[in-house]
């Protein structure tokens, strides 16, 4: 069973989505769930099938105390870096709260401080930590959405599938057909060899 990082009732958990993706936002949420929530099959995303997050993505939204979902697009990530970009969403997730919390629970290892409210950093925090996971989901589950939405207007990528991540399907349309608005024109869209082949 996960739990909670503070003792204090009000406190957010807050995680990204798509940090490693070739094309799309990255997306976080942040989450302050009540003290009485429970659950026995939350837990990371990643480790969680696409209808359970689904399920999870409903409760997490009837129930939680205050919720709030930031996408932050590549033109942004290219000018700042992925890493500021990903902070950047946390930041406005956490703007969007309706609930001011008194502490702040973050997956990974680096954060920028948020107004003066403390926070902690916790690698594989979406794995241990309810509000971490809950936050997990809402992401992931925003950003999948946000990647089918685009994959109508450019099918030859396979975003419905890949969403973005760097797949060997992913990087032959690339290839084929070029990039998008949509692509993130700083990362290593293709491998760096002349000689490289699919």
């Amino acid at each position: 069973m996960l739990k909670k990082v503070y003792s204090c009732v009000c406190e957010a958990g807050t995680d990204e989505a798509g940090r490693g993706c070739l094309a799309g936002p990255v997306t976080a949420a942040a989450v302050i769930l009540p003290e009485q929530f429970s659950s026995e099959v939350l837990n990371d995303s990643k480790q969680l099938s696409e209808v359970r997050r689904k399920q999870l993505e409903s409760q997490i939204r009837q129930e939680a105390v205050s919720f709030g979902i930031a996408h932050v697009f590549p033109e942004e990530i290219d000018k700042i870096n992925i890493l500021k970009a990903s902070i950047r969403a946390m930041h406005l997730s956490l703007d969007q709260l309706a609930k001011r919390p008194e502490a702040i629970a973050v997956d990974g290892n680096r954060f920028y401080p948020y107004q003066d409210i403390p926070h902690n950093c916790l690698v594989k925090g979406d794995a241990r930590f309810l509000n971490i996971a809950a936050a997990s989901v809402l992401a992931k589950t925003a950003r999948d959405a946000y990647m089918k939405t685009l994959h109508e207007a450019y099918p030859q990528y396979g975003w419905d599938r890949n969403k973005g991540y760097p797949t060997r399907a992913h990087r032959i349309a690339i290839k084929k057909f070029g990039i998008t608005e949509h692509h993130r024109k700083s990362f290593q869209l293709l491998p760096r060899q002349l000689n490289f082949e699919f």
